[in-house]
């Protein structure tokens, strides 16, 4: 329920916290934060507690990450909807049933406790989550900023990088079944010699989804970005955006305005250290071939159950061009159940197979880290893949091979490295979930925990060199 900031150091070869550190903290669903960007004071933000729409309480069911080079920390929020209930039935209308808030609580049983989270008394609140928060890690007396430049939607992570002509651009995905692909083009550029004047260019900027398109049976094929601009693309008071602030406070609604293509839960996006391409893991989507999902382009198979993941190319190497090219850089499957394209891509076999690919990032040599977070019952269309998994890929050769396998119901999530690419950290979250009989990680009778593994080589090495 928010992000833990916390100190570690490298002490007679092995990682410790730092118990004492001055950066140690808590950010939590009371932390106040400002709020930035065009959403900034608008109507649908104003709250009885905050009627000036720009002070809101929290951050939670924070997913991913992004990193910025002067120095900030981007947390995503996530399923945000499921901390809103009421005791009382509330129709939110079709914005609300979009972004999944609904009376009927998910089981946190917040709005019990606290009134804001009571969508019947403060209906606007929910408006407030569903954004990409900075977060400073070496001021702790900063003040997180919320950007609603970057809009609202269930944020994965937030994938940046500096383009050529020095603007920012933020790669993002939305993690439900139908919804899109974002990116954020910064209205102005990058100061690599004076870090604080690049403390604010993600306020500033404009919105853009992805359209996929390619030949019927084809896994490759052309893009364009389109831009989500109040007055642009049929996002005008006609059609129910009164202003730049509602498109980004609605953005899902805007994406469908614009005819972007619906997308297997876009999860984790990656930039290769080149800047040349983009990766986006797919993980999922048991309603493709559904109405409004169509099977084809990057989505290529109906009921998927296994996932994918996208890469492409902007055009002449500049994230703020509009077009792109793109293929699937591999699709997971399970050769040893199916002969067909449910099996996978060529790259797939019984000795790396795999399912829902979630979280992914490149190390500095522009080797691809690929995390599961998907159906783990070993059995079925599963059968042979047993626990989810870590996986490392060649974007130049296609090759992918296994490099661990997680503990007993839990998703492996979450990667960084040292700067020497000597210790590699890495996330496993909600180990045996659901009862699931694991004691991961202190072993004998303890009860399971979330933890972060740290992995380095015998002989001292770069992890996956």
């Amino acid at each position: 329920h928010g992000v833990s900031i916390f100190e570690i150091e490298k002490k007679n070869g092995s990682w410790q916290l730092v118990k004492d550190s001055r950066y140690n903290r808590r950010i939590h669903a009371n932390t106040p934060m400002v709020i930035t960007g065009p959403a900034a004071g608008h109507d649908l933000m104003k709250t009885e507690d905050d009627p000036s729409g720009t002070l809101a309480l929290g951050t939670f069911n924070n997913c991913a990450n992004g990193e910025t080079p002067w120095g900030t920390y981007l947390t995503c929020e996530e399923n945000f909807n499921g901390y809103f209930g009421s005791s009382s039935d509330v129709d939110l209308g079709t914005d609300g049933k979009r972004y999944g808030v609904k009376s009927k609580d998910s089981g946190y049983q917040w709005h019990k406790f606290d009134k804001r989270f009571d969508i019947a008394k403060h209906p606007q609140e929910n408006h407030r989550f569903g954004w990409v928060v900075e977060i400073d890690p070496k001021n702790p007396n900063s003040t997180p900023k919320k950007r609603t430049a970057l809009g609202r939607f269930k944020h994965e992570n937030a994938a940046l990088t500096i383009n050529k002509d020095g603007h920012v651009v933020v790669y993002l995905g939305d993690d439900q079944r139908g919804e899109h692909l974002y990116k954020f083009v910064s209205k102005n550029r990058y100061n690599p010699d004076h870090q604080d004047a690049n403390r604010d260019l993600l306020e500033e900027g404009t919105l853009y989804v992805a359209r996929f398109s390619s030949a019927s049976g084809k896994v490759s094929g052309r893009g364009e970005w389109i831009e989500l601009t109040h007055g642009k693309n049929g996002l005008t008071a006609v059609n129910g955006f009164k202003d730049q602030a509602e498109v980004l406070v609605f953005a899902r609604r805007a994406a469908t305005q614009v005819g972007a293509t619906t997308m297997d839960r876009p999860e984790w996006v990656a930039v290769h250290p080149s800047g040349k391409q983009v990766f986006c893991t797919l993980t999922n989507n048991k309603n493709r071939g559904k109405e409004g999902q169509p099977v084809g382009g990057p989505n290529p198979r109906a009921k998927n159950n296994y996932g994918q993941i996208v890469r492409w190319q902007p055009d002449n190497g500049d994230h703020t061009s509009m077009g792109f090219s793109w293929d699937l850089f591999v699709m997971a499957g399970n050769p040893e159940v199916h002969n067909d394209a449910y099996a996978g891509s060529p790259n797939i076999n019984k000795d790396n197979m795999f399912n829902s690919p979630d979280g992914i990032g490149f190390d500095q040599a522009g080797r691809l880290w690929i995390q599961t977070d998907g159906n783990y019952s070993n059995q079925g269309d599963f059968a042979g893949q047993g626990n989810n998994q870590m996986l490392c890929g060649d974007p130049q050769t296609g090759e992918v091979r296994r490099f661990l396998t997680g503990p007993v119901a839990c998703e492996i999530t979450g990667l960084t490295f040292s700067p020497d690419y000597k210790t590699m950290f890495v996330g496993v979250q909600h180990p045996g979930e659901d009862g699931a009989p694991s004691h991961f990680p202190y072993g004998g009778n303890s009860k399971p925990r979330s933890t972060i593994m740290m992995i380095t080589r015998d002989d001292g090495g770069v992890i996956g060199a």
